[in-house]
């Protein structure tokens, strides 16, 4: 772990993230799935409304994007996640 000073304040840097998720990561990556989840609705919504046969494609388009966005964070947690601990306390 290397330590920094810059303006005053001393600064980490981890060779690697962190093995945990803090609060604030969990509730980002919940925003990132409900704005990709929201994007392929109305992306979905809209290509049905589309008279335009390109119109209908770019909304098609991008509503593949997102979903494969969506399925490359559910992934990427996916291989992150540990079975919870189930540890009790004896009676």
């Amino acid at each position: 772990m290397n330590m920094q000073q810059q303006g005053g304040q001393a600064q980490t840097n981890f060779p690697q993230p962190p093995d945990i998720l803090s609060t604030k990561d969990h509730l980002y990556i919940e925003d990132m799935l409900s704005w990709n989840l929201d994007l392929i609705k109305k992306a979905h919504a809209y290509a049905s409304m589309c008279q335009d046969q390109d119109v209908m494609q770019a909304m098609n388009r991008t509503c593949q994007l997102h979903q494969r966005h969506y399925q490359d964070i559910l992934n990427h947690l996916g291989k992150h996640i540990q079975a919870p601990v189930t540890g009790g306390i004896s009676k």
